[in-house]
């Protein structure tokens, strides 16, 4: 039975889990901040993503994935700003200098993190295709509720968020507590991250 017109829900929670639980940019960006800046950090970076999702699921929900579609050129100008914006962060990551032996690393405040992953969330065209298209696997035509179905979809998918990304973010914390009496280790983690950022990047910018 159909629940606020949703089918399968057991089906949808897991499959949401499942693609949380897919590396990707997000999952980078939550992991850099949780170690340089600790769980405050890591907070307010899954603030920005998100808050970057439930603006992608607004946007597939209005229909605009289906403008996007249907103007190639436009889709292609924001995978590019995406791309773009994910390999310039990669790259800062890369140059940033190694702090010298007991120096402290500057401090990074809530704000920056928010806004850095808020544009990473949003400034992936791709994401909107995946709602427009996820969505309508699980909801029952003829039980749905209109933007009330549509709205339990997107509280499910936050609370999944929350859930997962606490997980990797006390973990992320625990590891770089350990880490932090090996600076070398953490530089090349850093180089590591940002590398994985530019391959993203890449990635999305030549995908057709």
């Amino acid at each position: 039975m159909p629940w606020m017109g949703i089918n399968d829900l057991g089906t949808f929670v897991v499959a949401v889990i499942l693609f949380l639980m897919l590396p990707g940019p997000g999952t980078f960006t939550l992991l850099t901040a949780t170690a340089r800046g600790g769980v405050r950090a890591g907070y307010a970076t899954l603030a920005g993503l998100m808050l970057g999702d439930q603006i992608l699921i607004a946007i597939a929900a209005t229909g605009v994935a289906a403008l996007l579609q249907a103007h190639p050129v436009l889709f292609a100008g924001l995978r590019y700003v995406g791309a773009a914006y994910l390999i310039w962060v990669g790259i800062n990551l890369l140059r940033e200098p190694t702090a010298a032996a007991g120096e402290a690393a500057p401090v990074q405040h809530g704000r920056r993190w928010f806004r850095q992953a808020l544009l990473v969330g949003v400034l992936n065209p791709k994401a909107i295709l995946f709602y427009m298209a996820f969505f309508p696997l699980f909801i029952d035509p003829l039980r749905q509720r209109g933007a009330l179905t549509l709205a339990t979809m997107a509280v499910l998918i936050a609370l999944l968020s929350i859930g997962w990304c606490s997980v990797l973010i006390f973990g992320g914390q625990f590891i770089a507590r350990r880490l932090a009496g090996y600076p070398r280790v953490g530089v090349w983690l850093r180089r590591a991250v940002g590398v994985c950022l530019v391959v993203f990047g890449l990635r999305l910018g030549i995908a057709e």
